[in-house]
């Protein structure tokens, strides 16, 4: 029992890494972009990180890409 819990564990913790989605966020308007953005590939002061991160900030999503 004790080894069927650690693999769903692990199993979770792969499939939590493989869906994590990177956007570009900017600091300053704390909105996020997804990476193909037009706002974001003229963003001069944007970072890329995952979307649980700049939500975690305090960030949205863009209103034209859905972030």
């Amino acid at each position: 029992m004790k080894k069927i819990l650690v693999l769903f564990i692990a199993l979770y913790l792969t499939v939590a890494v493989v869906y994590a989605e990177n956007v570009v966020y900017n600091p300053n308007s704390k909105i996020y972009h997804k990476l193909n953005c037009y706002s974001a590939q003229i963003c001069k002061n944007c970072i890329k990180i995952d979307k649980q991160e700049a939500i975690r900030r305090g960030g949205r999503s863009c209103k034209k890409c859905g972030g």
